[in-house]
């Protein structure tokens, strides 16, 4: 499958460089994926807006990647089903057993313990 046509919505995106969600946002970005990103401050990041929730995301992203603690991750699982969103990926350390659980009982094709950015080949 090939996701460089999905919309992509990173959640978690930070503005500060060293961070897991700073990377895989600006990667994503630079390797020409239709990525948009959430951050609850709504914070620009490399001349992007980031909305502060996944709600005011349009066009509904295809694909979430989660880089957030797992609590979080466990909310945004629910937001996905309720906007119809249809796969998440929770990067490792956002996962949590309950929220891969409410996923796969939402039918919500979801991937965890792997890191995207590897899977894609984009690291």
């Amino acid at each position: 499958m090939s996701y460089k046509n999905m919309n992509i919505t990173v959640i978690g995106v930070s503005d500060r460089p060293e961070k897991f969600g700073y990377r895989i946002f600006t990667d994503l970005l630079a390797a020409g994926y239709k990525v948009t990103g959430v951050n609850p401050r709504g914070i620009e990041v490399n001349g992007q807006k980031t909305f502060k929730t996944l709600k005011e995301v349009l066009p509904r992203p295809e694909l979430v990647i989660t880089v957030v603690p797992s609590a979080v991750t466990e909310r945004v699982v629910d937001d996905c089903r309720d906007l119809g969103i249809k796969e998440i990926w929770m990067q490792p350390g956002s996962e949590s057993e309950s929220a891969i659980k409410k996923a796969k009982e939402y039918d919500i094709k979801v991937t965890a313990n792997a890191c995207f950015m590897v899977e894609v080949g984009e690291w």
